[in-house]
């Protein structure tokens, strides 16, 4: 489980900005994780708590927004999820596909007291 890791990184960044903008608390943080990145968003709210335990951020709240994971079918052009179709195009049943957007995982926004 590589998303302990990811949250403590987020923590340093967002305890960084938040020193360099003289931002005393945090209130809320806003993650976007994209279905096709690799993250499971669980187990970033399971870690959350331990990785703010000792830090400035102790009295956040986090909130996750998921990104869908969309794909574009190389053989007919139609725009599909990827995830709720495993990866197949439910118009023409072609694996091929190039894919648009879910990759992703970024901090959206933070929400300072």
């Amino acid at each position: 489980m590589h998303e302990l890791g990811i949250v403590i990184e987020i923590v340093k960044q967002v305890e960084e900005f938040s020193l360099e903008q003289k931002i005393t608390e945090i209130d809320k943080l806003v993650l976007q994780i994209g279905e096709l990145s690799g993250i499971v968003p669980h187990y970033i709210e399971d870690v959350y708590p331990i990785a703010v335990e000792k830090t400035s951020l102790k009295n956040t709240k986090l909130e996750i927004e998921i990104l869908p994971g969309i794909g574009s079918c190389k053989s007919c052009g139609f725009t599909y999820n990827l995830f709720q179709n495993n990866n197949i195009c439910p118009l023409c049943d072609s694996k091929e596909y190039e894919v648009i957007s879910g990759t992703d995982f970024m901090i959206k926004e933070i929400y300072a007291k």
